[in-house]
């Protein structure tokens, strides 16, 4: 008898998905970590929209140096958040928040056209499984990562002001190579809550990886029209999905 209720409590387990931490308190506060190739300037507008609600929101500026490096920055911040929080993650940035999500202070996961790791993937397995549109990927002689700026408006920010995407194209954050070969090791997702934003248009990472990933991952999935610089195209459905999160964490 007792075999057959610690068998039914782990399938009911199973069943619900991950539920997170428990918190005796709302989570108003927004930890948002950007990709590879672009600044966290870019989510002004989400910031903008999301402090204009309440939230405290807070950008990391990963030095793209190593995954390692990355993660370590972003657990730094949330080191200084006062109560819980939603951890955001953009593209490669999804990695990071993978890693780092596990801390103590993170009530769940949103995934804004993002890579979502398992434990021993790498981001470039998973870019290798279902390959995204761009061939526009190239490298430095040491090993570091840019997208080819006669390519970046196409295939990083094609609903974005020309201007403003061929800025982006010429002040690019090239992460070293070897963070896309570093292996997750702990995925938070799988004891968090988490939500995917895919953004349908995106030629960076392909839709369907992502649309695998949200669903291996039990992620909420939102589709949204727009190429792979959703935050800054799409600010108001990126802040409108980061305050469900919040506000489903904090019920």
């Amino acid at each position: 008898m007792r075999k057959t209720s610690i068998l039914l409590a782990a399938l009911a387990s199973i069943a619900l998905g991950p539920v997170g931490q428990a918190f005796a308190e709302p989570v108003r506060n927004v930890v948002i970590v950007h990709g590879a190739l672009a600044d966290g300037s870019g989510w002004r507008k989400v910031f903008d929209q999301l402090t204009a609600k309440g939230f405290k929101v807070t950008v990391v500026q990963p030095p793209m140096t190593s995954l390692e490096d990355d993660v370590a920055a972003t657990k730094r911040i949330l080191d200084q958040q006062d109560g819980p929080s939603v951890l955001v993650g953009h593209s490669y940035g999804g990695m990071i928040v993978t890693e780092a999500g596990t801390a103590d202070n993170v009530a769940g996961l949103v995934y804004v056209a993002a890579f979502q790791p398992d434990a021993g993937e790498t981001l470039l397995d998973l870019a290798a499984k279902t390959p995204a549109a761009t061939k526009g990927i190239m490298a430095t002689k040491d090993d570091y990562l840019y997208l080819d700026p006669a390519a970046f408006a196409a295939d990083f920010a094609a609903d974005i002001p020309a201007d403003e995407a061929r800025f982006m194209a010429h002040s690019q954050v090239y992460p070293a190579k070897a963070a896309f070969e570093t292996k997750i090791t702990t995925p938070a997702w799988k004891s968090r809550k988490s939500w995917a934003l895919i953004a349908t248009d995106d030629r960076a990472i392909n839709p369907d990886l992502m649309r695998d990933m949200a669903k291996r991952a039990g992620s909420v999935p939102v589709e949204v029209k727009a190429s792979h610089a959703v935050f800054m195209s799409q600010p108001a459905a990126v802040a409108d999905l980061i305050e469900k999160a919040a506000t489903t964490l904090s019920d």
